[in-house]
């Protein structure tokens, strides 16, 4: 089948990949523009954009489809369009566009974690087991009919971008089938079943580490939320970057925020029930480094607590 490709980030050059290696006819890729990156801002294609002008793709860079899009889109007759986090919505008049519609990969199971960051909201909330759905694509938000399912088990020390990139790749295999069926004939998508949860989009706000709560749910959502937005504390009017922590085995009773080491020399911090071991960190205009290396210097001269 001729097949458009939706896709902007990393996570979605393996779904790209997998589609050319399968021997679909991968006739254009609808991309956001290029984005400003680094600090000298330099203009910069979307990785999907830059695999494929690697593979001699034709690529449509939009933030949004409009009409002149649209026409853009059925110039290439698609028969069917598979979207992996594209990062736009897509409007009923481009639903038409490919004979086959839409076909959406999501990284969770269907209905829990309706939105932009479902694998972010499995970490946080404790999933043991999360997944990949492929479906239909219609006007309403991840609401639209299922193909196919996989899961995949969500070890306790992932962060949502280790298992984002797992999820990425036996996802991609998922869309391959499941768009190999389709063109067969051999699928018919099923609504939509059980409890429905939804995954907004993290801001910076929602990443701020709450030291009240206890050590497993600041866990969780340290590892949720890294590398995006990305945790972070203050300490002394200055802002700090937390990445992944574990928690201590240690019985010296800490209150919520305070920093201090345990008798193994790590850098812990006290929650509402229990502490943490800090591993790495990044205070504001400096590189990220070690707990320890930050501690040595910070606890010179006064008492730290994370607030």
């Amino acid at each position: 089948m001729r097949v458009l490709f939706a896709g902007t980030p990393d996570v979605a050059v393996p779904s790209l990949d997998a589609l050319v290696e399968a021997g679909f006819d991968v006739v254009a890729v609808l991309t956001r523009p290029d984005a400003q990156l680094g600090r000298k801002k330099i203009m910069t294609p979307s990785p999907v954009a830059a695999r494929a002008a690697e593979l001699g793709i034709p690529v449509v860079k939009a933030s949004r489809i409009d009409e002149g899009v649209e026409s853009s889109l059925r110039a290439f007759s698609p028969e069917i369009a598979a979207v992996v986090a594209y990062g736009a919505l897509i409007p009923a008049a481009a639903l038409e566009i490919p004979t086959h519609g839409w076909v959406n990969l999501h990284f969770s199971l269907l209905p829990a974690w309706r939105g932009a960051a479902p694998v972010q909201y499995a970490v946080i909330n404790g999933d043991d087991v999360t997944g990949a759905s492929t479906f239909l694509l219609e006007p309403g938000l991840d609401t639209g009919p299922v193909f196919g399912t996989m899961t995949e088990s969500v070890k306790p020390t992932d962060t949502a971008g280790e298992l984002l990139v797992r999820l990425s790749h036996s996802g991609s295999a998922l869309l391959v089938q499941t768009i190999a069926a389709i063109g067969s004939g051999q699928v018919v998508p099923v609504p939509q079943t059980g409890d429905v949860t939804s995954a907004p989009k993290l801001t910076i706000g929602d990443a701020r580490v709450d030291w009240e709560k206890p050590a497993l749910a600041i866990r969780r959502h340290i590892n949720g939320v890294t590398p995006e937005p990305g945790a972070w504390t203050m300490a002394d009017g200055q802002r700090i970057k937390i990445g992944p922590v574990r928690i201590s085995g240690d019985t010296h009773k800490l209150l919520p925020g305070e920093v201090s080491r345990d008798e193994a020399g790590n850098v812990v911090v006290g929650s509402g029930s229990g502490s943490l071991v800090l591993g790495q960190i990044q205070p504001a205009g400096k590189k990220s480094m070690f707990g320890t290396d930050w501690f040595r210097g910070a606890s010179q001269s006064k008492k730290v607590v994370f607030e």
